[in-house]
C-alpha cells in the first residue's frame, strides 16, 4: 500500500503517522500526506530474544499493551526507549529518533532498531540495517521522513524486572542542585528528569522537582484512557502570567514539601504523565503554543541553561511544562539525531504573538553561542543557519533524501 501510494502521489509528498510532532516536520503545506496509520500490523515477536517485527504505523502504546507483559518469572520485555507519550508510531519514533528519560542508559530509539524496510519514490523497497545499505539506514534514523516511507521495522526490546516502577522525587532548591542530584542518578536509576520552575529567580533560579525511577517486579495495571479530558478549546487560554506563576509556585512547594519521597507506581505515571489528561493542548487556547527544546554540550551547559532560565524569568512568559534532563554519550546511528552529551531543556510557551517569538529568538541565540542545537521534532521557529550549524552531518545526509519528498520544515530550512 505504502509503495503504491508513494509512487502515485503528487509531490511534494510526506509520510504522516500520529502527528505528535510540535512543529512542521510532520506537515506538508500544499503537498501530499500519506497516512501511515493503517500500517498497524504486528508481524512477529520472538519471546526468547525480544525481537519484534511490526509495521511502521503501530503505536508504541500498542506494543506496550500487546507485547510488554510479564512472563511467568515476573520479568517482561519492554521498549528500551519511550518518549513522553505512548501515542507515537514506530515510524515516527524512528524518523525523529526519539529519546526518553533514560538516554544516559539506553540512548535513542534508533539505537534499538535492527533493520528497516523503506519504500522509495521509484517504487523500490529497500531493506537497510547496520550491515545492509548502511548509509540509508543511518540517514533514515532521525531523517525526518525524508528518505522514503518506513514500512516495517525490527526492534530489539529489553528485559526488565517488571512493569511497576520505584519512583523517587527530590526537591531541587536551585540549578546547582540539579547537576548534583543528576550526577548521583547515573547508574542507580533507569529514568530521570526534572520539572523546573522557569519563573524562579535569584538564589532560587532553576529550582524544581527531580524525578527518578527504576523497574520493579510485578505487573502494573494496563494502559487506560485518560482519566480526564479537556472537552473544548477556550477562546482565551487560562494560562497567563499570573496563573503560570501561581501554578509553578504551588507545584514546587507541594511536591517539594519533603526533601525526598519514594513510592511504587505504574510505569505510565512516570513515563507518560501528560497522557493522563486528554486534550491537554486545548488549555493553550486557539492561539496554541510553541515548544522549545535545546541541548547544550557539557562544557557550556551550566552557564547557558542559567542564561536561558534567567531570560525566561525576566520576560514573565513562563511555562508550566519545563523539563530538564541529562543526555549521555551513547551515539545514535542516525546522521541527524538530536542528542549530544550534555543537558536538554524543553518548555511549552503559550503563543502570545511577537513577544513570544522574540523570546524564542533570544533563547535560540543563547543555544547557538553555547554550541548547542534545537530539536526539529519540536520546532516551529528555528532559523536555517541554526539548523545547519547544529547538525554537523547534514551534508552527509542530504544525498539520501528521496526526490519529491519534502515537508514544511524542510522548505523552511531552505533545503528544498
Amino acid at each position: 500500500m505504502a509503495r503504491a501510494a508513494l509512487a502515485a502521489a503528487t509531490p511534494p509528498v510526506l509520510a504522516y503517522g500520529c502527528g505528535r510532532s510540535y512543529g512542521d516536520v510532520c506537515l506538508n503545506p500544499d503537498g501530499t500526506l500519506i497516512d501511515c496509520r493503517q500500517l498497524d500490523r504486528f508481524i512477529a515477536f520472538d519471546a526468547a530474544t525480544g525481537i519484534l517485527a511490526c509495521e511502521a504505523g503501530v503505536q508504541l502504546g500498542d506494543i506496550l499493551r500487546v507485547v510488554c507483559r510479564p512472563d511467568r518469572d515476573g520479568t517482561a520485555w519492554f521498549l528500551p526507549v519511550l518518549p513522553g507519550t505512548r501515542f507515537v508510531s514506530v515510524g515516527g519514533a524512528i524518523a525523529n529518533d526519539v529519546h526518553g528519560k533514560n538516554h544516559r542508559q539506553r540512548g535513542c530509539f534508533g539505537n534499538h532498531v535492527l533493520s528497516l524496510e523503506v519504500a522509495r519514490r521509484d517504487g523500490s523497497l529497500a531493506t537497510c540495517s547496520r550491515e545492509q545499505n548502511q548509509e540509508l539506514f543511518a540517514a533514515t534514523i532521525g531523517g525526518l521522513g525524508l528518505t522514503g516511507v518506513i514500512v516495517t521495522a525490527r526492534l530489539q526490546l529489553q528485559r526488565v524486572p517488571g512493569t511497576w516502577l520505584e519512583a523517587e522525587t527530590v526537591r531541587l532548591d536551585n540549578l546547582t542542585d540539579f547537576f548534583a542530584v543528576s550526577a548521583e542518578a547515573d547508574t542507580a536509576w533507569d529514568y530521570a528528569a526534572a520539572w523546573i520552575d522557569c519563573l524562579a529567580t535569584g538564589a532560587a533560579l532553576g529550582r524544581g522537582i527531580y524525578s527518578q525511577a527504576r523497574h520493579q517486579p510485578g505487573n502494573a495495571p494496563p494502559l487506560a484512557p485518560p482519566k480526564l479530558t479537556i472537552p473544548i478549546t477556550p477562546p482565551l487560554s487560562p494560562l497567563n502570567r499570573v496563573s503560570l506563576r501561581a501554578f509553578n509556585s504551588a507545584y514546587f512547594h507541594w511536591h517539594g514539601r519533603r526533601q525526598r519521597h519514594r513510592s511504587i507506581v505504574p510505569y505510565q505515571r512516570v513515563l507518560f504523565p501528560l497522557d493522563q489528561l486528554g486534550g491537554w493542548n486545548r488549555l493553550y487556547g486557539r492561539q496554541g503554543f510553541f515548544q522549545f527544546q535545546c541541548v547544550i554540550p557539557q562544557d557550556a551547559e551550566r552557564e547557558a541553561i542559567a542564561d536561558i532560565l534567567g531570560d525566561i524569568a525576566a520576560s514573565g512568559d513562563g511555562s508550566m511544562l519545563a523539563v530538564l534532563k541529562r543526555f549521555g554519550d551513547t551515539r545514535s546511528p542516525g546522521l541527524l539525531s538530536f542528542p549530544m552529551p550534555g543537558t536538554t531543556l524543553a518548555l511549552d510557551f503559550p503563543n502570545r504573538g511577537p513577544g513570544t517569538l522574540n523570546l524564542l529568538r533570544r533563547l535560540e541565540d543563547i543555544v547557538v553561542a553555547a554550541g548547542g542545537r534545537l530539536y526539529p521534532a519540536k520546532d516551529a521557529t528555528m532559523r536555517a543557519e541554526t539548523f545547519r550549524r547544529g547538525f554537523h552531518r547534514l551534508d552527509e545526509f542530504l544525498p539520501h533524501v528521496d526526490r519529491g519528498i519534502s515537508s514544511g520544515f524542510v522548505r523552511r530550512m531552505g533545503l528544498a
